[in-house]
């Protein structure tokens, strides 16, 4: 999952369809890159909004960068000058062969071998 869609969704952001799609997904376990671990502790809160971000990361499978991720980050930063937080969850996504959630399809959608979905979309 992308940093992006953990936010929308636990601001309840997504339409019927997508907050379906992400209680699913959720239910079964979430997996994330540990950039998005990264990014999401980060944001400046309040204490109420960052236990919600911790007890999220406390569920979830938080998958740490490998020399393979490096390699396909790297090759994905040359081939497409993508962001390197970007390219690190895209390279981590297509490392396990996942499908990445995001709601911001402009910067992945080029990238060879990356499948996504928007549960904006949905």
């Amino acid at each position: 999952m992308d940093t992006n869609a953990i936010i929308d969704y636990l601001g309840k952001k997504f339409p019927p369809d997508g907050m379906k799609f992400m209680n699913d997904t959720i239910d079964n376990g979430p997996t994330l890159s540990v950039i998005s671990k990264i990014e999401l502790l980060s944001f400046n809160t309040t204490d109420e909004d960052y236990q919600l971000l911790l007890n999220f990361m406390n569920d979830s499978l938080v998958l740490d960068i490998t020399n393979s991720i490096v390699d396909r980050s790297i090759a994905i930063r040359k081939s497409y000058k993508t962001k390197l937080p970007d390219a690190i969850i895209a390279g981590t996504a297509i490392d396990y062969d996942f499908v990445l959630v995001t709601r911001n399809n402009s910067d992945f959608k080029n990238i060879e071998g990356l499948k996504l979905i928007n549960p904006h979309n949905l």
